[in-house]
């Protein structure tokens, strides 16, 4: 262990097999110490004028013949650690402490750490949260959820295996915005802020069965991603898959209007909620070309709120009626749509 740790510091073999002698030795010629350590006597002179520079050795040069002793180890790694210490702040001023390049792609085997990482998800994320978990584990997650509400983040929650629905609203309310309930416990599923524009904003996924999270001797694994086409594709199978099996028990109330979106989900579900209650809405869309387009919104295809208005899966879009037309809107990389807005500004008129 000792030579491994010494190793790592940067030393040599033949450096640690002449420290170690010496340190048995305490003081010795370099014959003595050639031979205790079972390397060349030219070898110690060169490796223990290296150890003088660290101060881990004192050479007597004085003597006759030449003597090393070693330095007490107290003193040379409070020597060491001083060094460390003062150079620590001018690296730390050079450190440019930037998002990991390199995407995640990692088992998840641990009741903890997944629990761990569904909160820290949580309490980072700055658009959206998905979530999908057993009722039990709600209490875990609730005070993230909340914090997350309180940022304006876009909460979707789909709760396995609950008691009493009935009580979900009341239970629920104020940690997300809609909730569903599923009679299943097979699944545990997050995911943030998937699909965003920003490079900044970590978007993060992890998906495994319901066991992970029991906290007892039965075991479950999952799957964390951070690499954005992967945990789109979590997020796909959530709205296309698992979404659509809940049974709706919550729903929050519409934003007050005019209200400006920069996540473009949030502006369709709230202008969906506003729809669902006879409100004629308008939308102002600044595009991701830079242009700005204005109508009233005619028709809003979606799959978050029910009942459902798409035409196909996964399709999220709204429709305006503009001076040239009827124009079709959809968000970051839409493909069949006419524009993908940057922001969409909802107003009543």
């Amino acid at each position: 262990m000792l030579r491994e740790e010494l190793g790592d510091f940067g030393f040599s073999d033949k450096e640690i097999d002449v420290y170690l002698a010496l340190l048995s030795l305490g003081e010795a010629a370099t014959s003595a110490i050639s031979e205790a350590a079972d390397v060349s006597q030219q070898a110690v002179y060169t490796i223990t004028d290296r150890l003088e520079d660290r101060g881990l050795v004192r050479v007597n040069d004085h003597a006759s013949p030449k003597t090393i002793r070693a330095v007490p180890p107290k003193e040379s790694m409070a020597a060491l650690s001083s060094r460390i210490d003062s150079i620590t702040p001018v690296l730390d001023s050079r450190f440019n402490d930037t998002k990991p390049q390199t995407p995640e792609l990692k088992m998840v085997k641990s009741h903890e750490t997944a629990l761990k990482r569904l909160q820290e998800a949580i309490s980072q994320a700055q658009r959206e949260v998905i979530v999908a978990i057993p009722e039990r584990v709600y209490p875990d997650i609730e005070h993230e959820l909340q914090a997350a509400r309180e940022r304006d983040v876009l909460v979707f929650l789909l709760v396995q295996d609950v008691d009493d629905p009935s009580t979900a609203r009341e239970r629920f309310s104020g940690a997300a915005d809609i909730v569903r309930c599923w009679t299943e416990n097979i699944l545990f599923l997050f995911a943030t802020d998937t699909q965003s524009a920003n490079p900044s904003v970590h978007q993060s996924a992890l998906v495994g069965d319901a066991l992970l999270l029991s906290g007892t001797h039965e075991t479950g694994d999952g799957v964390a991603v951070s690499e954005k086409h992967l945990a789109g594709s979590i997020h796909g199978m959530f709205f296309s898959a698992y979404w659509p099996a809940g049974t709706e028990v919550f729903i929050t109330d519409p934003d007050p209007l005019p209200k400006t979106y920069d996540w473009f989900r949030q502006a369709v579900f709230h202008a969906m909620l506003h729809k669902k209650r006879g409100t004629d809405i308008w939308a102002d869309i600044e595009t991701d070309d830079g242009e700005t387009i204005s109508g009233r919104v005619s028709n809003i295809s979606q799959a978050l709120i029910a009942p459902t208005t798409n035409e196909y899966t996964l399709q999220t879009s709204l429709t305006l009626e503009t001076d040239e037309g009827e124009m079709s809107v959809g968000g970051r990389n839409a493909i069949l749509e006419n524009y993908e807005a940057k922001s969409v500004t909802l107003r009543v008129e």
